[in-house]
């Protein structure tokens, strides 16, 4: 009797494979979507600074015809996704006060973070950041322009 070989050519990918596949994926994406959230983190508060930092000139316009600073919806400031709310502008003999929460839509890391604009009555503008209920501030999340 004469013995048939059959050849035999494998399809497809083993289980091996496919496990070694996965375990990349894995450790990429364990690196990966935390860099993410950070960058988000980042941007969110470079976003908000950005925003109200808007207010100012409107606030210098304001305090060269004369007049004191209203709200921020007077000075032309439009509602953000990314704050709890409005941004409260206060002015007391020439100092100017611009500050603003993050909430509502922001990431978990800078939720609570308050920036606050300060203007001297002789004019120089300054910026602060409280941390506040933020969950995990990292030193990275402050904003360009605001050390």
């Amino acid at each position: 009797m004469q013995s048939i070989q059959m050849n035999h050519k494998q399809q497809g990918f083993t289980l091996i494979e496919l496990m070694i596949v996965v375990a990349i994926i894995g450790i990429l994406a364990a690196i990966a979507i935390p860099q993410y959230q950070d960058y988000i983190a980042r941007t969110q508060v470079n976003r908000a600074y950005g925003e109200i930092s808007a207010l100012k000139t409107a606030t210098e316009e304001s305090m060269n015809r004369g007049q004191v600073p209203g709200d921020a919806a007077s000075l032309g400031f439009t509602s953000s996704t990314l704050m709890t709310s409005v941004p409260s502008v206060n002015e007391n003999s020439g100092a100017v006060s611009i500050s603003a929460t993050l909430g509502n839509d922001a990431a978990i890391a800078v939720s609570g973070t308050t920036i606050t604009l300060n203007r001297t009555a002789s004019g120089v503008w300054s910026c602060d950041v409280g941390t506040g209920s933020a969950n995990s501030w990292d030193e990275s999340y402050m904003p360009t322009g605001c050390e």
